[in-house]
């Protein structure tokens, strides 16, 4: 099951808006007006600016939607695939993610750690932007909680700040070799600090009657 994945026949404010994600994770904020986004989506002059009158409007559209479509494609995965039930197996499926976000998802993972920039300067996107990350942090509760962790809560918190970190590095060095870049062994070793091992009697001892 694919992060990318879902529904088809977007409205034109989707449209508009995957076209402006587009923008962001293509060339940048700077490249980010109106025009732009009309000729990215293949719209006529105009269509942005009718729909969203202003940049700042546009924007929290763009992170609401942005939001939507990672929370969906988590959320929807959770659902359908195996549950992780060891720090491994969940080490394994993050580091899947990780692939999927900085290779078929670059653009619009690129679009997001832009537009997280753009709310260090403004609330109502930080509001937005807390809203999305709690949606996903409740998949990584689930996750943790399944794989043995004592403390979902503070695990999730620390595993999603790893994530961030490990992605931002494959960004911006996608062509580093895979050695200097081994995701999964990373989380393996964060989640086997974090999962206790389960305990297993010393050996020769005898089973209980």
């Amino acid at each position: 099951m694919s992060l990318s994945a879902r529904p088809p026949a977007p409205s034109r404010s989707d449209t508009l808006l995957d076209a402006a994600i587009h923008v962001v994770g293509t060339d940048g904020m700077r490249a980010l007006t109106h025009r732009a986004v009309d000729a990215a989506a293949g719209l006529p002059t105009g269509s942005t600016s009718n729909l969203f009158r202003t940049r700042e409007a546009l924007l929290r559209a763009m992170v609401v939607r942005m939001i939507d479509t990672e929370v969906d494609g988590w959320t929807r995965l959770a659902g359908t695939a195996p549950v992780p039930t060891t720090p491994d197996a969940l080490a394994d499926t993050l580091a899947s993610m990780v692939a999927t976000l900085t290779g078929e998802l670059r653009t619009l993972t690129v679009a997001r750690y832009s537009l997280f920039m753009e709310a260090a300067r403004d609330r109502d996107l930080q509001a937005e932007m807390g809203r999305g990350a709690a949606r996903v942090a409740a998949v990584g509760h689930q996750w943790l909680t399944a794989a043995g962790s004592p403390d979902p809560a503070a695990h999730t918190a620390l595993l999603m700040a790893h994530l961030d970190g490990a992605v931002v590095q494959r960004l911006a060095f996608p062509d580093a070799p895979p050695a200097s870049d081994d995701v999964a062994a990373g989380l393996r070793t964060l989640l086997g600090a974090l999962v206790p091992a389960p305990l297993t009697p010393p050996t020769g001892s005898a089973a209980p009657g």
